[in-house]
């Protein structure tokens, strides 16, 4: 039960982060924004675990950085989405 309370959580923060780095306003809401955010962090941490910087002695900024990059090409991937419907 704490890793799905984690999961989202981490979600709020990571897809909210995404959303920040876009310009402008996203015409997306909260649960879409925590799904994307969920899938970004999940994404990411593999992502740095592959590129061998997942673990790392204190905070790990490249990994954050990855996620929230991923964050915010979701956020925009799924405004367009949502536009053209």
């Amino acid at each position: 039960m704490s890793g799905v309370i984690s999961a989202i959580v981490i979600g709020v923060i990571i897809g909210a982060l995404g959303r920040l780095v876009l310009p402008g306003r996203q015409r997306i809401g909260v649960l879409w924004t925590i799904a994307v955010g969920i899938v970004a962090a999940l994404a990411g941490a593999a992502i740095a675990g592959a590129l061998g910087v997942a673990d790392t002695k204190g905070v790990d900024w490249i990994e954050w950085l990855i996620q929230i990059a991923l964050a915010a090409v979701g956020v925009a991937a799924l405004e367009r989405f949502k536009a053209r419907h």
